[in-house]
């Protein structure tokens, strides 16, 4: 029996440098990629994965119902509201395109699943500007957002307490969780689930919304805030997994 289907879209970007040398200049261009050991460990629990990273997304990112359902659960992971929003053919054309985050609304209380990761780009955001608590996804997200800048900094590394640790997505998961190094703040939802927390805010959430699921991780599947102890810890790839599993309906 073939795992699921999931699409990670986000998890990319692009670095332009300028370098000063006394009188004269010069600039580096370089492009990176965060979801290698997301994508891996999803994979080697059976899972079929589909990337599209940033650059691609405001194109190529699903435009209708019926191509959202072709995967079991879609991940946001550091990709900004404006990204999904803004197809090529609105901004640069003037063109009416379909409202994605409005679709993913739909897929969800259709019964598929989603979950966001955290990051820069996810949730409010740095500086506010992935603004995803302005957006329809805000009902569907099982966790409040909060306005403004949301990140959490935690540099001395910030310690994760499971709320419901027998929950099937802890399955096996027995043992200390390791450190991160920042997350996004999110406030509890009366109607969901908090499953871990950091502190007094919910750093994994889950909640029902129509006939689907969606998860919260506030923290990054990798770096900078999801530091090596994480991405190369025995039970990463099995986390992720079952948190895949559980928003498909397949836990």
């Amino acid at each position: 029996m073939a795992g699921p289907r999931v699409l990670l879209a986000g998890e990319s970007w692009i670095i332009h440098s300028v370098h000063m040398k006394g009188f004269d200049e010069f600039t580096t261009t370089e492009y990176g990629e965060g979801g290698r050991w997301l994508i891996d460990g999803l994979k080697a629990h059976g899972c079929e994965v589909d990337f599209l990273p940033n650059h691609l997304a405001p194109r190529e990112f699903p435009t209708s119902l019926e191509a959202l359902r072709a995967y079991d659960a879609i991940l946001l992971s550091d990709i900004g509201s404006n990204t999904l929003y803004l197809h090529p053919e609105t901004f640069s054309s003037s063109q009416k395109t379909p409202n994605r985050l409005e679709l993913l609304r739909q897929y969800v209380e259709d019964g598929g699943g989603l979950i966001m990761i955290g990051g820069y780009m996810s949730f409010s955001g740095i500086n506010a500007v992935a603004r995803y608590q302005r957006t329809p996804l805000a009902e569907v997200l099982p966790a409040m957002m909060v306005d403004g800048d949301d990140r959490v900094e935690v540099p001395e590394g910030a310690q994760i307490d499971l709320s419901i640790p027998e929950h099937p997505i802890f399955s096996g998961l027995k043992e200390p969780w390791p450190h991160f190094l920042g997350y996004n703040q999110l406030k509890e939802r009366p109607d969901t689930t908090v499953l871990a927390r950091c502190g007094d805010d919910v750093f994994m959430a889950v909640g029902q919304y129509g006939q689907g699921r969606s998860l919260v991780f506030a923290s990054d599947c990798g770096p900078h805030w999801g530091p090596p102890e994480f991405v190369s810890w025995k039970h990463y790839g099995r986390l992720w997994y079952q948190a895949v599993a559980w928003v498909a309906s397949l836990l």
